[in-house]
């Protein structure tokens, strides 16, 4: 799969923005972290499989891929709301806390994450002398793709942990909701 392609797959589907200040949030924001840790796992299942690929499409060794993730933009960030409250503090005494109501809920809540692009790694090659290897060179060295296994399963084991959070927040949700419905 081309890396165009793999970018591609790796948007948001629809422009997501999950509903502000309701009870199934939660179950949103642990959507958009479920999504982007299988994304994860793909990249990385897929740089475990071709770790001794010699030869792409594009030509040369195979190129490691990594998920790039990013906050979800559709809330305010948490460092705007703190901006915006350290204007408010300098313009009253420094010793007071500020006067006024504090900032809503909608703006410390988080909208989950997302993963904008899958991108190649820009890593040295790997070179292993092995002259009867059929993509060897010149000099008898053939050019592998620097992907270390045990780095991807220990990224693997993290992104697997990942989902299983998010899963377990997903439950503990659904769990409160079930018992506010028995009261």
């Amino acid at each position: 799969m081309a890396v165009t392609q793999s970018v591609t797959l790796a948007r948001s589907a629809s422009g997501y923005r999950p509903p502000s200040g309701g009870v199934f949030d939660a179950f949103d924001i642990s959507g958009t972290g479920l999504s982007a840790q299988r994304r994860k796992l793909n990249a990385i299942a897929s740089n475990i499989a071709n770790a001794d690929t010699t030869r792409t499409e594009e030509g040369g060794p195979f190129k490691r891929k990594r998920v790039v993730m990013v906050e979800s933009p559709y809330t305010q960030r948490f460092r705007d709301v703190l901006n915006s409250t350290k204007q408010h503090i300098s313009s009253t005494h420094r010793d007071h806390l500020p006067a006024g109501p504090g900032p809503a809920i909608q703006e410390l809540l988080g909208a989950g994450v997302e993963s904008v692009e899958i991108r190649e790694e820009p890593s040295e090659p790997r070179l292993v002398y092995d002259p009867a290897h059929p993509d060897a060179r010149e000099d008898g060295y053939v050019v592998y793709p620097d992907i270390n296994v045990v780095t991807e399963m220990v990224d693997m084991i993290t992104a697997s942990r990942a989902y299983e959070a998010n899963v377990t927040a997903m439950n503990a949700a659904k769990d409160m909701i079930q018992r506010a419905l028995e009261i």
